[in-house]
């Protein structure tokens, strides 16, 4: 799955056109913006752009003007690990209640601290179990050398995107700082596709100009990423920062969301050859049936996933080639090639229950 074209992060709503849902969609659409990012969560006890006296929750009017538009509206949540499973849990609830499309981690300095790992390998697990095929994407440090202690696998393992947050502050080398951003990012493991932020904001007397964010984007469509995004709306909409907002919608870049729906995320997984990571798309007592056997539970299915990868299959490619259905349930198409034979007629049945497979149907013959 990806995104595309271009998004902005949202941080505090009223300071976003006075939080007004109409303003805000106006300018988002005019500026052929596919994607925002609101924060939702802040540590593991204070549910973001709520207001603090009356409770009113600011979001959700905003997420429906914008979704009416089609506009695909995230959430990100700044985390610090000393609580992860809280974290996680408050993160998961703010997500299923407002119904976003999908999560962002903002992770940075306090997890750079010794023995974070584990707690990132905590929270992430808890997250993912809880928001099911919700993608999910981690926003921290551009450059992972510079960061040697920060656990960016531990974060990543369970994420479908990285979002690094390409600020080339006291700088102007645009492009020299998105290149090396990308190939420190491929070269992590696991590596995600990538989708870089740029600054629309000012530090420290330093300003990107407009010509800047332009080629920020200029460069990042030519190295083949889907899509950029920009800290932050709260920022650019000002009066002394609208020339980077229209360097922004003043550049040609497909708006519309572009999440990908169960059988090309499975296949996706698939192709990444790690069981783990594809059994995860499955409910815990998911069922998994072909012509011959019905296996029961997400880790016997890991588990038929590991032989075929190894022993059926080995290297395959696998390819989607078609597919139909809505609701909870689709039928799709496969092929794939592999060193011991090839699939020319995979034929697949997905059950699906609260964003994850609960059942499926398995048809092919490697010949």
């Amino acid at each position: 799955m990806t995104l595309l074209g271009k998004g902005h992060y949202m941080w505090q709503i009223p300071k976003c056109d006075g939080g007004s849902p109409a303003a805000i969609t106006a300018r988002v659409v005019k500026a052929g913006v596919s994607h925002v990012m609101i924060k939702i969560a802040d540590g593991y006890h204070w549910a973001y752009n709520v207001d603090q006296t009356t409770k009113v929750d600011w979001i959700p009017p905003v997420l429906v003007a914008l979704r009416q538009e089609g506009v695909s509206v995230w959430g990100w949540q700044y985390v610090r690990g000393d609580n992860p499973d809280a974290e996680a849990q408050l993160a998961v609830q703010r997500a299923r209640s407002l119904g976003i499309d999908g999560f962002v981690v903002d992770a940075e300095i306090e997890y750079k601290k010794s023995g974070k790992a584990a707690a990132a390998r905590r929270y992430m697990t808890a997250l993912r179990a809880g928001l099911g095929d919700m993608p999910i994407a981690l926003s921290t440090y551009r450059f992972p050398k510079t960061h040697p202690t920060f656990p960016f696998s531990a974060f990543l393992e369970q994420c479908d995107l990285a979002m690094p947050q390409v600020y080339f502050e006291q700088a102007h080398n645009v492009e020299a700082q998105l290149e090396r951003c990308v190939e420190q990012y491929l070269a992590l493991k696991p590596a995600r596709p990538i989708i870089p932020t740029g600054p629309t904001y000012s530090h420290g007397g330093w300003r990107p100009t407009a010509a800047e964010v332009e080629r920020f984007l200029v460069r990042a469509k030519a190295m083949g990423l889907t899509a950029a995004n920009f800290w932050a709306y709260d920022f650019s909409t000002r009066p002394s920062f609208l020339d980077l907002w229209e360097a922004v919608a003043a550049f040609d870049w497909p708006a519309g969301p572009a999440v990908a729906d169960m059988p090309e995320r499975l296949v996706g997984r698939i192709n990444e050859k790690d069981a783990s990571l594809i059994s995860g798309l499955y409910q815990e007592n998911a069922a998994h049936v072909t012509a011959h056997r019905t296996i029961i539970g997400r880790e016997s299915i890991a588990e038929w996933y590991r032989s075929l990868l190894s022993e059926g299959l080995p290297n395959a490619t696998f390819q989607f080639t078609g597919k139909s259905g809505n609701g909870a349930t689709r039928h799709f198409t496969w092929t794939a090639k592999s060193d011991r034979g090839s699939v020319a007629d995979g034929n697949d049945t997905l059950g699906l229950l609260d964003g994850r497979i609960q059942y499926h149907y398995s048809y092919f013959n490697i010949r």
